[in-house]
């Protein structure tokens, strides 16, 4: 434990920033998908099948699959990408074991809905809120619905490690935090050299225009291994490894892609820097607001009720994405997490069983263009420019409420307020 501090102290400044924010208790992780994978483990038995959105990260899909869970594609809206409960055929909700929303880049699933339908079924829901640690849906931020969630510090933060497991019953955490601590491996001073310096590194090639060489570098570093927008399955391989699950060991391989130090004790190195940076989470959500506003004015922007969230990117939807990627990497805008195509289509019916309604998944995983809502003003006039057109979804479902912007965007950067204590499950009105 020389290089990491490795003891529940360690973490106690970053949870405490993380529970005030959020009004729930929050163990501290590694990774989003680590702490995801000890929620999974934790409130789901093998052998049980979860509901889950098919424009995804093919990372979760293997952690989920570590866990000893068989995946249920969703039906989701065509305009952003969320999960449609009410698409979903009531015979697939009797056999399901758990529900777990995707938050896609920000835009909230309906987790009020998802809620009472698991509550009526006796399921957990869990909310993967990597892109939405600004979302506030109905009032309550993302990832104060769920039995848990699970948030990164790799993106409104920008620390490029970390996360929290947040849970609704406190008396959960002695346990999960044993879990988690089974689960990690001894920090390396290679790892934490890595991490120091990459920023820099970035920086530095970036500044030279190097960009193909910044690739090359990241792909040394084991930061970045992927050659198309999903990781090569290997199905004749991950077949082989099904029956070994539950077991993150088994799965390593595909569960640690772009992210090798996903189980690693973290550094005083990363533990400062991830402190510092969260404390001024609240600068940078307001940014994203401000750019998240600006891109929604744009023509290629899917109309939506109520004010703007502070996205972790804005789904422009465009009828060629991959000339529109062409013209703002011509500029050296890269577009954002591309999850093209839906998990249904990319694993196959051998490891997935396939979303009842796929043609919206399929569209919106071919049409959306995640931009940077820091880099707004660039992005919306390059594409003008190009002579970008926009895409129309097939059709447009019922809009939801309006969800209400959080207070601590719209005020002046600042130290976060004590949040409310959220209701737990088993709570009146939970």
């Amino acid at each position: 434990m020389a290089l990491g501090e490795g003891c529940p102290q360690a973490y106690a400044p970053l949870e405490k920033l993380m529970r005030r924010r959020l009004g729930r208790e929050c163990l501290y992780v590694p990774s989003c998908r680590l702490g995801l994978y000890v929620a999974l483990r934790h409130w789901c038995r093998p052998g049980g099948r979860i509901l889950m959105s098919p424009v995804n990260d093919d990372v979760i899909f293997f952690v989920v699959l570590a866990a000893g869970l068989r995946p249920v594609q969703a039906p989701l809206r065509a305009d952003d990408g969320t999960i449609d409960a009410e698409a979903v055929p009531k015979s697939l909700w009797r056999s399901l074991s758990a529900v777990l929303t995707t938050n896609l880049y920000g835009n909230p699933d309906p987790a009020p809905e998802l809620r009472a339908r698991c509550d009526a079924s006796g399921i957990p829901l869990l909310e993967d809120a990597a892109h939405a640690i600004g979302t506030v849906l109905a009032g309550r931020p993302v990832g104060g619905f769920g039995d848990a969630s699970v948030f990164s510090l790799s993106k409104h933060t920008g620390a490029g490690t970390g996360g929290f497991l947040a849970v609704a019953d406190p008396a959960s955490r002695e346990e999960l935090a044993r879990a988690r601590d089974a689960l990690l491996a001894p920090a390396r001073l290679s790892a934490e050299l890595a991490y120091g310096l990459r920023p820099y590194a970035e920086a530095g090639l970036r500044g030279l225009r190097l960009t193909g060489a910044a690739r090359a570098a990241l792909r040394l570093l084991g930061l970045e291994e992927r050659t198309e927008i999903r990781m090569a399955l290997r199905p004749d391989e991950l077949a082989r490894t099904l029956p070994r699950s539950p077991s993150l060991d088994a799965f390593d391989s595909w569960a640690r892609v772009d992210m090798h130090s996903y189980r690693l004790v973290p550094g005083r190195l990363r533990l400062r820097r991830t402190e510092r940076l969260l404390a001024r989470l609240d600068e940078r959500l307001a940014a994203h607001l401000t750019g998240t506003q600006r891109l929604l004015d744009t023509p290629w922007a899917a109309p939506r009720p109520g004010p703007a969230q502070p996205l972790f990117r804005v789904p422009l939807l465009v009828e060629d994405r991959t000339a529109a990627t062409a013209a703002l990497a011509r500029h050296r805008i890269p577009v954002g997490y591309l999850y093209d195509p839906p998990l249904d289509r990319y694993a196959g019916d051998r490891f997935t069983d396939p979303s009842p309604a796929p043609a919206a998944a399929s569209w919106f995983a071919r049409h959306a263009l995640p931009v940077d809502p820091l880099r707004a003003e660039r992005a919306a006039a390059v594409l003008d420019r190009a002579g970008v057109r926009p895409a129309r979804p097939p059709q447009t479902a019922p809009t939801r409420a309006p969800a209400r912007v959080p207070p601590h965007v719209l005020r002046r950067p600042g130290p976060s307020p004590a949040a409310p204590r959220l209701p737990r499950r088993g709570d009146a009105g939970a």
